[in-house]
């Protein structure tokens, strides 16, 4: 168990490296509760630029569907933030306790609290993009290609409105749990994925459930035309997280005629050190999708 939350909590170290940023250029507003579970309170942070442009980028904080408060750091959303991004960094149930499908219930009323409060923030709330890394990716992806209307009959307002976002961007996303690497290759708590067994839960324990359950969490088979445009940057020479992940997810995103881009690392494997160099071109994603400006040359 020491290992597996080591593995996360050394993959969100990588995805929160940091940039340029000075500390003097946004506000933080922490700890602000999007949810309960279990009398558990599940908290975001809000980083508002001091000159925003109206517009809001979820980060999900999560490596190894491991989350932490203590994993966010400002200073690497430098990109977004001297672009005027509002950045909600969000902090969900972790594994061992929770499971990726318990998860994945976080994002979504994550998404539909900012949405729902997106006045207070100064944000648009009908163009809202998402980013991360790992599992973090796996989670925005998700978001992506399943978030969608809330109940018109919630008690709570929160949750009638919509969990859907507009524009995605993230790095080495797990795709596909039931072809992971290769065609036929089950990685529900198997295989490569075998230390991150408790991420899956009991539905991991037999062939049959981990068929359905892998189906249920793999965002390629939620991929269709109405995909938001999705950016993915990703390393040839990583083995935790194969490259084809995100080959299947662009693949498959193009076929349904829905945006999407491959962005290669040669010879980078599952995080690399100079990430943050790599940050702006996840901001002209959103600059391109989000707010509507021209791609850059």
């Amino acid at each position: 168990m020491k290992k597996l939350l080591l593995a996360g909590w050394l993959i969100l170290l990588v995805i929160s490296s940091a940039s340029s940023q000075s500390k003097g250029d946004f506000t933080r507003t922490e700890d602000v509760i999007y949810g309960r579970k279990f009398g558990t309170a599940l908290t975001l942070d809000v980083i508002q630029p001091a000159k925003p442009n109206g517009f809001g980028i979820i980060f999900v904080v999560s490596g190894g569907w491991f989350s932490s408060h203590e994993a966010i750091n400002p200073i690497s959303y430098g990109p977004f933030l001297e672009r005027g991004y509002t950045i909600f960094a969000v902090v969900h149930g972790s594994q061992p306790k929770f499971h990726v499908p318990e998860i994945v219930q976080d994002m979504h009323r994550a998404v539909r609290f900012i949405r729902h409060n997106a006045a207070k923030y100064g944000v648009d709330p009908n163009h809202l993009g998402v980013t991360g890394g790992s599992a973090g990716g796996h989670l925005s992806l998700t978001l992506g290609t399943q978030g969608g209307p809330g109940k018109d009959d919630a008690k709570d307002p929160i949750d009638r409105d919509s969990s859907a976002v507009q524009a995605v961007a993230c790095f080495f996303p797990p795709t596909d749990f039931l072809n992971y690497g290769q065609p036929g290759e089950d990685a529900v708590g198997l295989g490569i994925l075998k230390d991150f067994k408790p991420a899956f839960g009991p539905r991991s324990e037999t062939a049959e459930e981990r068929q359905k359950l892998g189906r249920e969490i793999s965002p390629v088979y939620f991929v269709s035309s109405n995909t938001p445009p999705t950016l993915i940057i990703h390393g040839d020479a990583d083995k935790l997280v194969p490259i084809q992940q995100a080959e299947l997810f662009v693949k498959r995103a193009k076929e349904t005629g829905a945006t999407a881009k491959l962005i290669v690392k040669e010879g980078k494997a599952h995080g690399w050190k100079d990430m943050n160099t790599d940050m702006p071109a996840l901001a002209d994603w959103f600059d391109q999708y989000l707010r509507g400006l021209k791609p850059k040359e």
